[in-house]
């Protein structure tokens, strides 16, 4: 294989789809790196082609997306990078809830903890995985952080019992009451004049910070 170090990236799009015919559904050239989104009955092929023939020894990253609107809800992405081709080349794999794909760590063992950090986050699971477990989150936890229909606070708090002499899960309490803010000012209405204020007057009908000057 040649080395150069300006890739004609379309070229590599065709060298890919010539390669494993029927295995590209869509590919795409953005900010000088090529995205093929390929069939996910077919992951192992194109990444055992690219790692292998197309050279990209190397993988960088390997992640999750949501899209709670898609039939197939999560994408898998491959970050994959060639130094003898001088390119990347990122490989999505849509995964719908409930299904699994096939684990690569036989051709990228370095996917094995990324794998994990990705079942755990998104709940997506991986086929033939030799050790697939949490890896983020406690054992006992609920649910999956990066899902977008997460909650922010989460499900479950844990905290230590004093009569137990354990830690404990238990329900999410938000101890702060609703407080009904005053977006006129960040000062919440400061009484007095803040240093700055006397260089600019508010608004007549101004709710809050009114600086003591009329216009």
């Amino acid at each position: 294989m040649p080395t150069f170090t300006s890739p004609n990236l379309q070229a590599l799009a065709s060298e890919i789809s010539g390669a494993l015919p029927g295995a590209v559904t869509q590919s795409q050239i953005a900010t000088g790196e090529l995205a093929v989104t390929v069939e996910t009955a077919r992951i192992l092929d194109v990444l055992g082609w690219l790692q292998g023939p197309g050279d990209f020894k190397i993988l960088v990253d390997l992640c999750g997306l949501d899209w709670p609107e898609r039939e197939k809800r999560f994408d898998v992405v491959y970050h994959l990078l060639s130094l003898t081709r001088n390119a990347r080349v990122r490989v999505k794999a849509p995964v719908g809830e409930g299904e699994a794909i096939k684990s690569c760590v036989a051709i990228y063992p370095a996917a094995g903890w990324f794998e994990r950090e990705t079942f755990d986050m998104y709940g997506v699971a991986f086929e033939d995985h030799p050790d697939l477990r949490r890896i983020l989150t406690d054992y006992g936890f609920s649910g999956y952080p990066l899902r977008k229909d997460f909650p922010l606070t989460g499900y479950v708090e844990l905290r230590y019992d004093d009569e137990l002499k354990r830690v404990v899960y238990q329900p999410v309490k938000l101890v702060q009451e609703y407080r009904d803010f005053d977006f006129m000012s960040p000062w919440e209405g400061a009484p007095h004049i803040l240093p700055g204020d006397e260089k600019a007057a508010m608004a007549p009908n101004a709710a809050s910070g009114d600086t003591g000057k009329k216009p």
